[in-house]
């Protein structure tokens, strides 16, 4: 709103900053007559560009969530319905991170009702030390130039992707370096509302004449090559008809990037083996070759954005591209951003196509993510109990996950019961209130990661809602998140080395609402359980199970919580009844 002065416009407008939106719509709603509402801000994809050509200022400000304070709520999404909000897959469930190389800095997502959020004002420190010209230049020994494809009629090339990501560049660039070799070459954009995150199918035609172009669209199953950036339009029905068995080559980019589902449903699965079968079901299985683009370019390149270049690389080298590499590069010159880099990332995809091996150790050199055995996950969830409160919470979680498993394998179960039950009992145990949010901030990895990745002197900012200071409530009439500098650093460790008054008579927090519902939820759990292990068999192992999952979907913070709270309670009733119904049957 200080952008505006009051002189410039009618007596009794009134100015708003825009997390008011929603109030002043209700407002307006309730007024007879005609009312004029002006949003005024500049296109968040509009800024990015600007910032990445220098023509605007790019604050050195982030936003970083804490994996281990964040609930997995969605409640950030909620408030930003931005994609930029990404699932972050942990040993404790799906969590959220915010993906900096896509990210608008417009801190809407910072409104979500968690303690999880940070601000971070520094220098993003790039980690592409990997992507030195030694390990390059190693990586290029034996790199065979692929074998030149004749053009008989038409070339059809289909690139796919979602808006914001370059995959329009990745067109561009093909149909650019064809014009320089003086082939015929045209490119179709099918974008429609793709500023960020839309589907984009960029259809492109290429011919050694550009007389034998008589048409821009590619026809049903005539594409010759799929450069797929996206693995979701990729596989979309749209895509999918041009595709043509034992005709179409493809190369797909199998990382999950984040979609409207996940802005929708928290725990959205992109079904990411279905969606490549279903391309390899059409091209066949020698036809398809597929690479995490998004993992190297973050990896070898400090930045996604250099994944569609990186799978341009690899496509040409599959021998999917019908122009030079001379061409290329010039066109990435003509181009004129960041050239070295996407010439960089040009290469490293020839790598990963050719060598992937070589690939693999730089990219996956910490090791690939293991699935969780029912030991692990208990082992690992005593041992933060333990650093939560005490031993004694250890044990009390050890010895109920043992009782049921030891009835789930009288039941003729696999484990899939005891492991609802470690998951489930772990996360009512190890609430989080205020002693363990400042634990989780101040006695992890947290800052140290901080430094790593904005530098020593980076400065952070706290956003929380305490109870003491709410009196503001926000659009939804929650109270008001307040800003807090590091000054809170101190405070914090004071704080987590009193957690072990937790539940006593001594407790700071114990008499809150929210904490008697915390603790109540405890022992509703472990009744519940109880009543399940009486009656558990093989004929309701199942919904015994499902009746157990149920309480992992209590998350996050205060009235998000009590929200999830009352939902469940509701759920869990609904199973109950049903598991009473199938006994009585049984009977």
């Amino acid at each position: 709103p200080e952008q505006f002065s009051t002189s410039d416009f009618p007596g009794g407008t009134t100015f708003s900053h825009r997390r008011e939106l929603d109030a002043v719509q209700r407002e307006l709603r309730d007024i007879p007559g005609v009312t004029v509402l002006i949003y005024a801000q500049t296109c968040a994809t509009e800024k990015r560009r600007r910032r990445k050509r220098g023509l605007m200022e790019d604050p050195k400000k982030f936003v970083v969530i804490n994996d281990l304070v964040c609930e997995g709520c969605g409640d950030c999404s909620v408030e930003s319905n931005c994609l930029s909000v990404v699932p972050k897959e942990t040993p404790f469930g799906r969590k959220r991170q915010i993906d900096q190389n896509s990210c608008n800095k417009d801190f809407s997502c910072v409104n979500g009702f968690c303690p999880s959020f940070v601000t971070v004002e520094g220098e993003r420190q790039q980690s592409a030390g990997m992507s030195a010209d030694t390990a390059l230049d190693s990586a290029l020994n034996d790199l065979p130039e692929p074998e030149s494809r004749q053009i008989d009629d038409c070339y059809d090339l289909l690139v796919t992707g979602v808006g914001g990501t370059g995959v329009v560049t990745v067109g561009q660039l093909i149909t650019m370096a064809a014009h320089l070799e003086g082939k015929g070459a045209s490119v179709l954009d099918f974008m429609g509302f793709a500023q960020k995150f839309g589907p984009v199918l960029s259809y492109i035609r290429i011919a050694e004449e550009p007389a034998r172009i008589n048409q821009v669209r590619i026809e049903q199953a005539r594409a010759d090559a799929l450069i797929g950036c996206d693995l979701v339009v990729s596989s979309s029905p749209k895509a999918s008809i041009t595709y043509s068995p034992g005709v179409t080559r493809a190369l797909v980019n199998a990382a999950e990037m984040a979609t409207g589902d996940f802005v929708k449903h928290r725990d959205a699965n992109l079904r990411a083996g279905d969606r490549l079968a279903a391309i390899r079901k059409v091209v066949g299985d020698d036809r398809l070759s597929a690479l995490d683009a998004n993992r190297i370019a973050e990896k070898l390149m400090g930045n996604t954005i250099y994944a569609n270049v990186l799978l341009l690389g690899a496509a040409w080298q599959h021998g999917l591209v019908p122009v030079s590499h001379e061409a290329l590069m010039r066109a990435i010159e003509l181009n004129g951003v960041e050239v070295d880099k996407n010439k960089q990332a040009f290469t490293w995809g020839r790598v990963a196509a050719h060598h992937p091996e070589h690939i693999e150790d730089l990219v996956y050199s910490d090791g690939q993510p293991v699935t969780e055995s029912l030991d692990d996950a208990i082992a690992r969830r005593a041992a933060f109990l333990t650093d939560y409160q005490d031993e004694n919470l250890a044990t009390r979680y050890r010895e109920l996950v043992e009782t049921a498993r030891t009835a789930e394998s009288d039941a003729g179960g696999d484990g899939a019961f005891a492991l609802a039950v470690a998951k489930s009992y772990f996360k009512l145990l190890a609430y989080k209130d205020e002693y363990e949010v400042a634990r989780l901030h101040t006695q992890t990895d947290f800052l140290d990661s901080v430094k790593r990745d904005f530098g020593d002197k980076a400065r952070v900012r706290f956003h929380l809602a305490p109870p003491i200071l709410s009196g503001e409530l926000d659009a939804r009439g929650r109270p008001r998140k307040k800003e807090f500098g590091a000054w809170m650093i101190p405070a914090f460790r004071l704080l987590a080395s009193m957690r072990r008054l937790r539940g006593t008579a001594f407790d700071l927090f114990g008499k809150t609402a929210e904490r008697r519902m915390e603790r109540a939820l405890i022992a509703e759990f472990e009744q519940r359980l109880e009543q399940l292990l009486a009656a558990l068999g093989p004929g309701n192992l199942e919904l015994a199970t499902e009746i157990v999952s149920l309480y992992m979907d209590i998350r996050g913070y205060g009235p998000v919580k009590e929200e999830a709270v009352e939902d469940v309670r509701v759920r869990v009733a609904n199973k109950l009844s049903s598991l009473a119904s199938m006994e009585k049957e049984a009977a």
